[in-house]
């Protein structure tokens, strides 16, 4: 009875709310601006922390058994709820012009270098999608705008050590709380149902796309580390000022220092861009994208994998890849002009006798 007793006692103390899933309380969740705040801060904070409780007090008390189950528990709860995809699925679009598709989150993995069947070496980064899938649609008529929104979520995360406001978030789609969760614009017709995962094969070889990820941090540089200056002499009676940027340009006239001189400051940790990278190869099996060019961020780091603004593909595979309506795929896709390494690169013909 001690042991029930105290059991019940740490579910109450758990930051996720286990008491009202066991009574079956659903409680109807709206992402909201609000919510969407909140889970953006809790988001860059989540880390896979030990299971093992802070309170000494009641790690006596319970057994081993009834701490496991309690953290298994936490961990697939909403997985236990009917999932909105047994519904009658929502009636897919058709492609136009003016469509625009969901991006995805991957996971930086590093870079590996690829060969074109002309021998041309061509470095490419490695993007994998980590448990991607469709959090929450909100449609146009909500946000009154042109466009509509989708939440994507992607990795798994503890639920243990994240708000109960961010762990809501995810009960409509019955899906696990996830580390990232980002918004992207897409027209009504390609609006996709919570719940629905998202795959590489989103996009194909021969594609080009947009990523965006936050740059390495360097910290606070110098302007011969962060512009590439020359500094100042060396020798000939420099005194303590050999690293430094020299005069500001101010002058008489303006009288002033002109905004976007270059100076010292911080260097890194800011959200940058590489357009038109071209996706090269496909691994379908391990949720592999292969672009062609570097990616900012360090390994194991978020990245956004949007369709580019330029050069955009006709009748991409909309409004995603869905397994049960296509063909299968094959483990490998590869780009037309990239060299497989399971085909013969050099033939050598057979010499007849005369």
């Amino acid at each position: 009875m001690a042991a029930s007793m105290c059991f019940q006692t740490y579910l109450r103390i758990l930051p996720v709310n286990f008491v009202r899933q066991a009574c079956k309380c659903e409680l109807s969740t709206r992402i909201s601006y609000s919510c969407v705040t909140t889970a953006r801060s809790y988001s860059s904070t989540i880390q896979d922390k030990s299971t093992s409780l802070q309170s000494g007090h009641l790690e006596s008390d319970l057994t081993t058994e009834n701490l496991d189950f309690s953290v298994d528990y936490a961990k697939v709860r909403n997985i236990l709820r009917p999932s909105p995809l047994k519904n009658e699925p929502w009636e897919a679009g058709n492609w136009t012009q003016h469509s625009k598709r969901c991006g995805v989150i991957a996971v930086k993995l590093g870079m590996m270098p690829l060969w074109t069947k002309q021998g041309e070496r061509l470095q490419c980064t490695l993007l994998q999608l980590q448990d991607c899938c469709v959090i929450d649609y909100i449609p146009p008529e909500e946000t009154q705008e042109k466009y509509g929104y989708l939440y994507v979520g992607a990795k798994n995360a503890s639920p243990l050590y994240v708000g109960k406001a961010y762990a809501d978030l995810f009960k409509k789609a019955c899906v696990p709380v996830k580390q990232k969760l980002l918004r992207f614009r897409i027209t009504d017709d390609a609006k996709l149902q919570p719940g629905t995962p998202l795959y590489a094969a989103h996009f194909r070889p021969g594609m080009y796309v947009d990523v965006t990820a936050r740059s390495i941090g360097h910290g606070f540089q110098g302007v011969m580390k962060r512009w590439g200056m020359k500094g100042q002499p060396a020798s000939h009676g420099a005194t303590k000022t050999h690293r430094k940027m020299g005069a500001t340009g101010g002058g008489g006239k303006p009288g002033r220092v002109r905004l976007g001189k270059k100076m010292a400051g911080q260097m890194g940790n800011q959200l940058r861009t590489e357009v038109n990278l071209q996706v090269v190869r496909v691994n379908t099996r391990y949720n592999i994208i292969y672009v062609s060019g570097t990616v900012p961020g360090f390994h194991t780091s978020f990245v956004v994998v949007k369709d580019a603004r330029i050069n955009r593909v006709k009748h991409p595979p909309f409004p995603t890849y869905v397994p049960d309506r296509e063909e299968d795929l094959p483990e490998e896709l590869y780009e037309d002009d990239l060299f497989s390494f399971d085909h013969e690169s050099i033939t050598f013909e057979e010499e007849v006798d005369k």
